[in-house]
């Protein structure tokens, strides 16, 4: 890859490291973040931003998990990988259905994505008195494996459910994360059968991986200063202005 290829990947660097750090800090957001800003900006193409946010969460994952392992409620992500498993193929057979026939009602999908991922963060409810049973977990999963499919966004489904269950921060942040590298492996697996991994692809995830070590490795010494509330409720303020702008210019494009 070129000095020039490279500057012309910059802003979307940018955005990947902002939201590895955030991701490391919440355990959710790398996928909603860069998917939402790269195709409400133009900085790439949506098909090949999902590829690319599949192999830095595999990457993300690995560096922010270690030592963190006993926190992790094992029951719940068993049942949630039972969704996700076969969820993921089918949620990137739709995609490839929809990006070649109808890429404005994609666009407005993934506005809506975005902006359910906000909103339903914002608002949730207090969490449960009691832990939900492994059939809620199952069915989070499953919505999350077509939404990664599609966009390479597992998330709102996801977050939604396990914040609402009785369990710590850590835990929740780290079950989310371990998710997130389930569904991204399932997915680059299957782009690689499928042929969708090109050389280029491989060469953008290397301009990535530095940046996005950096800024899990300072995300896990140096957190920030605002307190978990503060932050969480800032980003999602970003993705309720980010969903809504990429659903208006949808419609805007269909209209």
């Amino acid at each position: 890859m070129t000095l020039h290829a490279i500057q012309a990947y910059l802003p979307l660097m940018l955005l990947l490291g902002f939201a590895t750090y955030f991701q490391t800090v919440t355990g959710f957001g790398l996928g909603m973040i860069v998917l939402g800003g790269a195709s409400g900006f133009g900085l790439a193409p949506v098909a090949s931003v999902a590829i690319l946010v599949s192999l830095v969460t595999l990457v993300n994952s690995a560096l922010a998990l270690p030592g963190k392992l006993h926190h992790i409620d094992w029951r719940a992500v068993r049942a949630a990988t039972l969704g996700i498993l076969p969820s993921v193929v089918v949620g990137v057979l739709l995609f490839d259905y929809l990006n070649g026939t109808a890429s404005h009602v994609l666009h407005l999908l993934l506005g809506a994505v975005v902006l359910y991922g906000g909103v339903g963060s914002a608002l949730r409810p207090a969490p449960r008195a009691e832990r939900s049973g492994d059939t809620g977990f199952f069915f989070s999963g499953v919505f999350g494996g077509l939404l990664s499919g599609m966009f390479g966004i597992s998330g709102p489904p996801l977050i939604f459910y396990f914040y609402r269950q009785p369990l710590t921060l850590m835990q929740i942040r780290c079950a989310l994360i371990l998710l997130f590298a389930v569904t991204a492996s399932i997915r680059t697996v299957y782009s690689a059968f499928a042929g969708q991994l090109p050389a280029s692809m491989w060469w953008q995830a290397a301009v990535a991986l530095p940046v996005v070590a950096f800024a899990t490795l300072l995300a896990r010494r140096h957190p920030p200063p605002l307190s978990g509330v503060t932050t969480r409720r800032l980003a999602f303020l970003t993705l309720i202005l980010l969903g809504t702008h990429l659903m208006v210019s949808a419609v805007l494009e269909m209209a």
